[in-house]
């Protein structure tokens, strides 16, 4: 009996010290099923999210204002019929027909970009300035002809929703660099005749007419202290024929030159916030509260070097670099392309967070407001791009981002094109009415 007793006593005290183990055991077990409902509702959302953005991007006008796939096409003969993604091609590049697609895109400007060592170059080397435009030009008219079934070629807004319609991708023309009219308003107007719908009035070189950011610190190029009455000149004839003046690499005295002359708004094609990345490349936010009295709209560059701070003080040698090397070999694009690679590879800082180029999106919103801001991208440009926007196809996750950061569907539409149709339309309409007005003049003369 007292065995008994004892054994009775054991099994109690052995239930007791179980209970908290069970206990523990049943309390995990709930946590782990609290989580994995949790994380599948967090999936959940995701795609549901996800599926939004989709949707919205592909029911949105998706406009890139700055793609220097040009450069590539003209100097190692690439087609955008090409596979630039192809890890065995010899042209890698961030833009081809596919990945347009992939990104949702409706209409690009294509940079008609003219380096400056076209100004003096001989003919026999591939010069002048304006002949390298015309080359470039002439390539997109043959793309545009040869992926017919993809590309239309676009001059208004009203051209470019047209296109989206239809499902193919409106292509346009910017010049940048104003250096290709070589100062003469026969062949801007010559160049309004053949696309162009945008002139950058410089690229790193200041011309005889308008000063760059790029060389305000070069004691051997003669500065104008921003426009000179031929470049305010310039401006007002580009008002005249509905082009937009683009304020990318000009210095800042230039732009408020630009933003003084103007009738119609301005556009930076392809320029990111100089206090998020001290460049003199980027927009302080004084230009930016200036652009957005203008109801202009600045384009967000996608280019590492302008974004983030620690990679800024790395572009600024890396012009400079580039500049050297175009004087070493100013016959050989491809061998500057060549070493410019390797000099890139030697210097890398490791990868810039998609984060940091949502946030020159969102300061400028802040700034200046949702109305101001766009797409300017600069592919095939640049030597680095943020994660999560490699290449053109990646184009959808901005409207991700924006529609996680609680904007609306008609606010990321404006970011995504809406902006830039205002101001392309606002160009063209000031253009209507100053012709308008000259010939009545012309009229009330003749009376």
């Amino acid at each position: 009996m007292l065995n008994l007793i004892r054994f009775s006593v054991a099994l109690c005290f052995a239930v007791a010290l179980m209970l908290p183990s069970f206990g523990n055991a049943n309390l995990a077990a709930t946590n782990r099923k609290a989580r994995d409902m949790n994380n599948n509702s967090q999936t959940r959302d995701e795609a549901s999210l996800r599926a939004r953005a989709e949707k919205l991007h592909r029911d949105s006008i998706v406009v890139d204002t700055h793609n220097d796939i040009t450069t590539p096409m003209i100097e190692e003969g690439f087609d955008l019929g090409m596979d630039g993604a192809d890890p065995k091609a010899k042209i890698k590049t961030h833009t081809d027909l596919k990945r347009m697609k992939a990104g949702g895109l409706d209409a690009e400007f294509f940079a008609i970009y003219v380096d400056k060592i076209f100004v003096n170059k001989a003919t026999a080397d591939g010069g002048g300035a304006a002949r390298r435009a015309l080359d470039m030009i002439s390539l997109v008219d043959e793309q545009v002809r040869k992926h017919s079934d993809v590309l239309e070629a676009a001059t208004t807004a009203e051209d470019i929703r047209r296109i989206a319609r239809k499902g193919k991708i409106a292509a346009l023309m910017g010049i940048e660099g104003g250096h290709a009219i070589e100062d003469s308003l026969h062949a801007l107007r010559m160049f309004y005749k053949l696309g162009v719908r945008y002139m950058t009035l410089t690229h790193t070189n200041t011309n005889n007419w308008a000063d760059s950011e790029a060389d305000l610190n070069n004691p051997n190029v003669k500065h104008h202290n921003g426009l000179t009455d031929f470049g305010r000149g310039v401006v007002r004839e580009m008002n005249r024929l509905g082009m937009m003046v683009d304020v990318s690499h000009v210095a800042d005295k230039t732009f408020y030159d630009v933003i003084e002359t103007s009738k119609a708004p301005v556009i930076a094609s392809h320029s990111s916030c100089r206090a998020l990345a001290n460049h003199t490349r980027n927009m302080t936010d004084d230009m930016l509260r200036a652009l957005a009295k203008n109801k202009g709209v600045v384009m967000i560059n996608f280019y590492d070097g302008f974004l983030d701070s620690r990679k800024a003080e790395l572009a600024m040698r890396r012009r400079t670099m580039q500049d050297e090397l175009t004087k070493t070999y100013p016959n050989d694009a491809k061998r500057v392309n060549e070493e410019m690679q390797k000099w890139n590879a030697a210097n890398q800082s490791g990868t810039t967070p998609f984060s940091v180029l949502m946030e020159h999106f969102i300061h400028v919103i802040k700034v200046a407001g949702i109305d101001h801001v766009g797409i300017g991208s600069d592919f095939d440009g640049v030597p680095a791009l943020p994660e999560g926007m490699e290449d053109i196809s990646k184009l959808p996750n901005l409207t991700i981002e924006l529609m996680k950061r609680g904007y609306s569907d008609a606010d990321i539409k404006k970011v995504l094109g809406e902006n830039l149709l205002r101001v392309m339309s606002q160009a063209e309409r000031v253009s209507r009415e100053t012709q308008a007005s000259e010939v009545n003049k012309r009229s009330f003369s003749t009376r």
